[in-house]
């Protein structure tokens, strides 16, 4: 005779971020930096995220997913505009699990969560950078995206932007 299984499945939930928050999106801002060997980079601030993802204007969007009221993970997206599709598109900057809560489903779920977004709000595409060297380019591969051919990623920081302007 098979017994029921009693043992509790933990949940889920994906949650938009609050002003609140702020604090915790920078936790994990630094733990993918220091995941992906790149802390000496973060210069972020709790006010200057505050203006970008909760100001006048804002120019992201944050959120968490929790595993029985725990943050686990978090993704940070925004939307650019593709003009050979003639449709805005969805840009995931970020999306990170925490160390001691993969391997669960989360990363899944928090990814399915931006399909999700990228087809309510009529998206003509998706998009995001991925290490070389990080094994989540795979599971991406799984789901049916793939590096695009014949294109590099340029990066100017804001410090260039006056020698730049110079030229």
């Amino acid at each position: 005779m098979k017994m029921p299984d009693t043992e509790k499945k933990p949940a889920l939930n994906i949650r938009a971020a609050k002003k609140e928050d702020i604090p915790l999106i920078l936790e994990f801002i630094k733990g993918i930096a220091e995941f992906e060997k790149l802390t000496h980079l973060v210069t972020a601030t709790e006010e200057t995220l505050e203006e970008s993802m909760f100001g006048e204007k804002p120019y992201s969007e944050v959120f968490f997913a929790e595993l029985d009221g725990e943050p686990a993970g978090f993704t940070v997206f925004f939307h650019n505009f593709s003009t050979f599709v003639g449709k805005q598109g969805l840009y995931i900057e970020d999306i990170f699990v925490k160390p001691g809560f993969r391997g669960k489903g989360i990363g899944k779920a928090m990814f399915l969560h931006c399909i999700n977004l990228a087809k309510e709000r009529n998206c003509g595409r998706m998009e995001w950078a991925v290490l070389d060297w990080n094994p989540a380019r795979e599971f991406y591969e799984y789901f049916g995206a793939g590096p695009v051919d014949g294109w590099h990623i340029y990066r100017m920081s804001a410090d260039k932007f006056e020698s730049a302007l110079e030229k």
